[in-house]
């Protein structure tokens, strides 16, 4: 039997329907459950037939493959492979406001947190609304944001500052969501996406600064501003950019971040004294 619950991110409200197994699933997403409202994309969950679609892209990352492709009808359609193994097939609608995620029975939490991800960056990306690949931490009442490729040191970042920077915490480990509000000041939320670190913390926090990180065997910090800081932003942002609706609103957010918040560059080790330079620079 089909039912239906609520869930509110970054002030953004969806829904998602399917039997009651897969919300047993959806334990990370229940700090953001919700009464029913107005929604800005709707996720139902079950199984079905193999889409048939041409293949457009496909990116691959520690064993797990997105193929993007289209239906016969133009509708995006999006494979979810882990490991050799197909987790699920999510067809949504044109306008990005409806999906439907066909399951396989594999790694079916996945899919649906991938499902999910997707959509929630493809029908907010208009709204002054980023979903970023990045490790935030609070610290004296702001968001602080770590950037970097997989394997740069994002979480090992955060977890120095949790470690010997006093009030500091965990908001999220991978899949932080960033928010314009109506003031014209980002906002960084936490999210039910959080990678290896279980962390689903319903919170939100002014953005006072974005951190690029690169591994060095020293400890150097330095400003960015203009086009470096742009281009920073950009591979961390989660967004479909060959569609040009989703890249002109990308563009607008992006540009908005990175000519109102501070941004710096990052050489470090993975040491007390990278955390300890990083948090007396960017917290002044």
């Amino acid at each position: 039997m089909s039912e239906s619950r609520y869930y509110n991110v970054a002030g953004h409200m969806f829904g998602v329907s399917g039997e009651a197994k897969y919300f047993t699933l959806m334990q990370n997403y229940e700090p953001f459950e919700s009464a029913q409202g107005e929604t800005v994309f709707a996720l139902t969950i079950g199984k079905g037939d193999t889409p048939e679609y041409t293949e457009e892209l496909r990116q691959e990352e520690e064993g797990q493959i997105i193929v993007c492709g289209k239906t016969d009808d133009g509708l995006p359609v999006f494979e979810f492979i882990w490991w050799g193994t197909t987790a699920g097939w999510f067809i949504c609608s044109a306008d990005y406001h409806e999906g439907q995620l066909v399951t396989t029975g594999c790694h079916t939490k996945l899919a649906i947190d991938n499902a999910l991800m997707v959509l929630y960056a493809l029908a907010t990306a208009n709204q002054q609304t980023v979903l970023f690949h990045a490790a935030v931490v609070s610290y004296k009442g702001d968001g602080y944001m770590f950037l970097g490729p997989s394997g740069t040191g994002k979480s090992t970042h955060a977890s120095l500052w949790q470690r010997y920077i006093d009030d500091t915490e965990l908001v999220n480990d991978d899949n932080p969501v960033v928010r314009f509000g109506d003031d014209g000041h980002a906002v960084v939320y936490g999210s039910p996406w959080s990678g290896k670190t279980p962390c689903y913390r319903n919170v939100q926090y002014p953005l006072g600064g974005i951190v690029l990180l690169s591994q060095a065997p020293y400890n150097k910090i330095q400003r960015l501003k203009g086009l470096e800081a742009y281009a920073a932003l950009v591979p961390s942002i989660s967004g479909m950019r060959w569609d040009r609706r989703i890249a002109d609103g990308l563009h607008h957010t992006e540009n908005a971040l990175a000519t109102t918040v501070p941004m710096w560059h990052l050489e470090c080790l993975p040491d007390e004294g990278a955390a300890r330079l990083c948090n007396e620079t960017i917290t002044r």
